[in-house]
């Protein structure tokens, strides 16, 4: 059983920085997406921003020009770099990894981001 541990999240003021990591227990053969979706407070999850193998990453618009997924597929480790962090920002954040057989998520980092 694969596990994604997330971390990198904590509080920082408007306009600040963070990079996020998640990583793998375990080498992931046939990867073909990787992504982080975030989850403020009583609302729905939203993906923020994915890879599909052999294409460009995609974001929510939200975030276009503010953050950058990234991977170290020696490593198994996905990055988002987050900058221009926005109080609107503020959520719990989830690593995904797609297979196509499995789909393997974290348990999440909270990001916070105060006025």
């Amino acid at each position: 059983q694969v596990q994604l541990v997330e971390s990198g999240g904590g509080l920082v003021q408007t306009g600040g920085s963070l990079t996020l990591s998640c990583a793998a227990s375990r080498s992931i053969s046939r990867i073909n997406r990787m992504g982080w979706s975030r989850q403020a407070h009583g609302k729905q999850r939203e993906l923020v921003a994915d890879m599909i193998r052999g294409g460009s990453p995609d974001y929510a618009d939200s975030v276009k020009g503010r953050f950058t997924i990234s991977s170290d597929n020696a490593k198994n480790l996905v990055y988002l770099q987050m900058n221009s962090l926005k109080p609107e920002d503020t959520a719990v954040y989830y690593c995904t990894i797609d297979t196509g057989l499995n789909s393997y998520w974290g348990e999440g980092t909270l990001v916070t981001v105060s006025t």
